[in-house]
């Protein structure tokens, strides 16, 4: 690995570790809960209407009591059903204290005295504002990122912040705001990372860092991209003219380059044919000709020489 990619590593924040974890909740399946809640119902409606029939006042009286308490028994009972849907859970607490999840889909039941709380284990996206920040160099650029995620731990995420998804909103800002100021949008040297020359480097480091801010809110990272990345507008243009610039000194590189090799190649099969014996100035003033119409922007425009090349 390399020193700097130690520095970057280095950089990213150490979460405390999380004080609890997600475990299973005990719970039923809801269609006997449901079936003997319903039965619990009845059987105190019957009793409270069976009471009615009765002609001894503490036999009512008693009958209306059970009855009553029978009912109350089966309606606080089935307040303990939940339905669960794909892609969702339950976090259960008693008295403040978590007592598991349910990620089970279907009807379930718990303890009634628990409250539960609905979380989302969807896959979601996240899209940052395009935010202006200064690259390596100092110069002002726009970019923006999409960031892929899920609720891998229920109970980190409820227990750890208080929203997650506020959180992975606002450290997802932040991780793209420190990778942009870590890498230069376009590298001077050709050794170096840039945020637009090396998407993929970057992004992975991207990924790297947003998985070490979000983890301790139970929360997996799956992709993340740069989906805007731009100069800012007021020195767009400037530096468009910088690139304009690159590309014309490496387009002419290359043209020199072929130049020099068509030249060299045409003196090599003159002396190897032998059909002109050419002495040093001779040879320059070729290699001159030659390079104004192999490098020239325009079409060469012949000069005729009536005498000797020395007169």
């Amino acid at each position: 690995m390399s020193a700097h990619a130690t520095a970057t590593t280095a950089d990213v924040p150490e979460m405390p570790e999380p004080r609890v974890r997600e475990f299973t909740a005990h719970s039923i399946g809801g269609g006997l809960a449901l079936l003997l809640g319903l039965v619990g119902l009845l059987a105190g409606i019957a009793m409270v209407v069976a009471a009615t029939a009765v002609t001894a006042t503490g036999a009512k009286a008693a009958l209306i009591v059970v009855g009553i308490l029978v009912g109350v028994s089966a309606f606080v009972a089935m307040c303990g059903l939940n339905m669960v849907a794909p892609g969702e859970a339950r976090v259960v607490q008693l008295f403040g204290r978590y007592r598991g999840t349910i990620r089970q889909d279907g009807l379930r039941w718990v303890n009634p005295l628990t409250s539960r709380t609905k979380i989302s284990t969807r896959v979601r996206n996240h899209e940052t504002a395009v935010l202006k920040v200064n690259d390596a160099y100092g110069n002002p650029i726009e970019l923006a990122a999409v960031v892929v995620w899920k609720v891998e731990d229920t109970a980190q995420a409820t227990f750890e912040v208080d929203d997650y998804i506020e959180f992975v909103s606002t450290q997802t800002e932040a991780a793209v705001r420190h990778i942009a100021i870590e890498y230069p949008y376009d590298a001077h040297d050709e050794g170096g990372l840039s945020l637009r020359g090396n998407a993929e480097e970057i992004t992975e480091k991207l990924a790297i860092e947003l998985h070490a801010r979000v983890e301790a809110a139970g929360v997996q990272i799956i992709e993340s991209r740069f989906t805007h990345l731009a100069y800012a507008p007021e020195i767009a243009s400037a530096m468009l003219q910088r690139q304009q610039a690159g590309a014309v000194v490496a387009a002419r590189r290359q043209i020199v380059d072929g130049a020099v090799g068509m030249v060299e190649a045409a003196l090599d099969r003159i002396a190897e044919r032998d059909i002109v014996e050419l002495d040093s100035e001779r040879k320059a003033a070729m290699v001159s000709n030659l390079m104004v119409v192999l490098c020239g922007d325009r079409s060469a425009q012949p000069v005729l020489n009536t005498g000797t090349l020395y007169q």
